[in-house]
C-alpha cells in the first residue's frame, strides 16, 4: 500500500484514496449487510484508526475517513478479523431488499452471481475502469431507478415467465433499451457489452459504444446459442450480424450512439410513459413489510455520521434483535428483522441520534459533498451550509426542488443538474441555476456567507409563491437573472 489510488477511482479497502482529511477507504460487504455487532466492531476500528467519520454513499457503499497509510493497513486487518468479506471486481449491484421483499418480481441475486462469474471468466475486471458498473433490479418496494449504470437489467413479467429488460448507459429514465430476454441471454448481453467497453480502454463506458455495436447487442439474443458469450473482435469490439437479424446492423457510423432505435413493442414494454416520465420511486426511509418480519429505513444526513452515533444505533438495534443492517442507495441503512413496535422504537432512537427518519426531512432535498476541510479539492464548508439552510428554510424545500452544495466543480454528491447548485471555486461560492456544478455560476458571494445568500433566494420564494405552486415552479418563474440578484444582494 505504498501508492494511493488516483482521484476519480474507487477507494477500495486495499487501495485507499487521499483526501483533505487523510486517506479514505470504501467497502461493500459480500453479504449485502452487517450484523449489528459487526457494524459496532467496524465503527470502533474507524475510531481507532481514522477520524471517526463514517459515510454511506449515494450507491450504498460504506466509507471510512481520516486514515493514514499505517492505520489503513491496521483497519484492513481488523475488517478481516471481524469476518467481514468485502466485494471486489466490477460492481454488480442488486437492491437492498433483494431476496426478502414479497413484492419483488424476481430475486436478482442468482443472476448477479452468474454475471460476476462470467466477468471474471472473461478476464474483464482488470480491463474495465473503476466506475463501470451493472445494476440488476428485481423490482419490489425499493427500485434502483436512480442509479446510473453501464448495463441495467430489470425483471419483468411475461405471462407466467420472468424475463429481464436489458438497457445500457444511464438510469431508469435515460438508459437505452436493448432487449427483453431470459436470464441466460441477459447475462450474455451484459458481458458482451462490457467486453466491447474493455476493447475501448479503461476510460470507456457503454455510452461510448457505436450504433453498430448497440445493434449487435440488441440482436444478439436472436441468433446466439444459449449460454455462449460472443466472440468479440479485438480490433473492432463488435459482433458481425447478417442484415436479416437486425435492420439497423448495417449502420456504418463508428461514432458513439446517441439513441438506439427501438421497436414500438419494446417502447411499450419499457415502462416509460409519453414524454419519458417514470413513476417516483418509494423513499428508502420508513417501515417495510418483508418475507420475514419488518424493516426500518433511516439515512445519514448528507451521507455522513460520527462513528459513535452509529455504534449507539447498532447497540440499540442489537437489543431489539435486529438480524442485519443493510447498506442502501440514497445514503441509507435498512435494519431488518423487527416487529412493527420495535421499528417505531428504533426509529425514535435514530431520530434522537441525528439520523434522517422521514422523507419530509428537508435534509433529503439537499446533496452535499464533504467540502472543506474533509476534501482537498473543497473550497467551501458544504455540510455547515447545508445544515443552516435545512434548519432555516425547511418548509420551502419540497419534493420538487434539489439543492446541491458542492465543494468544487466536480460535483461528486450530485452529478446531474439541480434546481440550485452552490459550487466553491477561487471566487467564493457560486450559484448555478438549473444546472450542474460544472456550469458557469450566475452569481457569487463569499463562501462563509453562502447560506445567507441561499436563504435570501428562498425567502423571496416564500413571499412570491402562488398557492399550490411547487418550489421548482416558483424558481422557474423568478428566472435565472432574478435568482442570481437575490443571491448576491441578501
Amino acid at each position: 500500500m505504498n501508492a494511493f489510488s488516483r482521484r476519480g477511482a474507487c477507494p477500495a479497502l486495499s487501495a485507499p484514496m487521499q483526501t483533505g482529511d487523510g486517506l479514505l477507504v470504501r467497502l461493500n460487504p459480500i453479504a449485502g449487510g452487517l450484523a449489528p455487532k459487526s457494524l459496532i466492531g467496524l465503527c470502533e476500528s474507524a475510531l481507532r484508526h481514522g477520524n471517526g467519520i463514517m459515510e454511506v454513499t449515494a450507491r450504498g457503499s460504506l466509507q471510512i475517513r481520516g486514515l493514514t497509510a499505517e492505520s489503513a493497513r491496521l483497519l484492513a486487518a481488523e475488517v478481516d478479523a471481524l469476518g467481514i468479506a468485502v466485494r471486489t471486481g466490477v460492481p454488480v449491484e442488486t437492491g437492498p431488499l433483494a431476496g426478502i421483499d414479497p413484492q419483488e418480481i424476481a430475486d436478482p441475486r442468482p443472476l448477479a452471481e452468474r454475471i460476476r462469474a462470467a466477468i471474471e471468466e472473461a478476464g474483464l475486471t482488470a480491463r474495465l475502469g473503476p466506475k463501470v458498473s451493472v445494476v440488476i433490479d428485481g423490482g419490489g418496494q425499493l427500485a434502483m431507478d436512480a442509479l446510473t449504470a453501464d448495463v441495467r437489467l430489470k425483471a419483468v413479467r411475461a405471462g407466467a415467465a420472468i424475463q429481464w429488460r436489458v438497457s445500457i448507459a444511464g438510469d431508469a429514465r435515460s438508459a437505452k433499451p436493448l432487449a427483453t430476454v431470459d436470464g441466460d441471454a441477459a447475462r450474455d448481453i451484459a458481458v458482451a457489452a462490457l467486453r466491447m467497453v474493455a476493447e475501448k480502454g479503461r476510460e470507456a463506458h457503454t455510452r461510448d459504444l457505436t450504433k453498430r455495436q448497440l445493434a449487435s447487442l440488441a440482436g444478439w439474443h436472436s441468433f446466439a446459442p444459449p449460454s455462449v458469450l460472443p466472440d468479440i473482435s479485438p480490433s473492432r469490439g463488435e459482433i458481425e450480424l447478417s442484415p436479416s437479424v437486425s435492420p439497423i446492423s448495417n449502420a456504418e457510423s463508428e461514432e458513439p450512439a446517441r439513441e438506439l432505435p427501438i421497436s414500438p413493442l419494446e417502447g411499450e414494454m419499457s415502462g416509460r410513459t409519453e414524454g419519458g416520465a417514470v413513476e417516483r420511486p418509494r423513499s428508502t426511509l420508513g417501515l417495510f413489510n418483508l418475507n420475514n418480519g419488518h424493516a426500518i429505513g433511516i439515512a445519514l444526513p448528507f451521507g455522513s455520521m460520527p462513528a459513535q452515533n452509529l455504534i449507539d444505533l447498532a447497540s440499540q438495534a442489537s437489543n431489539l434483535d435486529v438480524i442485519e443492517i443493510r447498506l442502501a442507495p440514497g445514503r441509507a441503512l435498512l435494519l431488518l428483522g423487527l416487529s412493527p413496535s420495535a421499528c417505531l422504537s428504533l426509529q425514535a432512537t435514530a431520530s434522537t441520534l441525528g439520523f434522517v427518519t422521514s422523507p419530509a426531512d428537508p435534509r433529503t432535498r439537499i446533496a452535499a459533498c464533504p467540502g472543506t476541510p474533509a476534501c482537498a479539492s473543497g473550497r467551501i464548508a458544504t455540510r455547515a451550509i447545508a445544515e443552516t439552510v435545512a434548519a432555516e428554510s425547511a418548509e420551502l424545500l419540497d419534493a420538487s426542488l434539489t439543492l446541491h452544495i458542492s465543494g468544487c466543480a466536480k460535483g461528486c454528491a450530485h452529478p446531474g443538474p439541480a434546481a440550485l447548485t452552490l459550487v466553491g471555486d477561487e471566487n467564493g461560492a457560486g450559484l448555478v441555476v438549473d444546472g450542474t456544478a460544472k456550469a458557469l455560476p450566475a452569481g457569487y458571494r463569499p463562501g462563509y456567507d453562502a447560506a445567507r445568500g441561499v436563504g435570501g433566494v428562498l425567502a423571496a420564494m416564500r413571499a412570491q409563491r402562488h398557492p399550490g405552486e411547487t418550489a421548482a415552479a416558483c424558481l422557474t418563474r423568478l428566472g435565472t437573472a432574478g435568482i442570481a440578484e437575490l443571491y448576491r444582494r441578501n
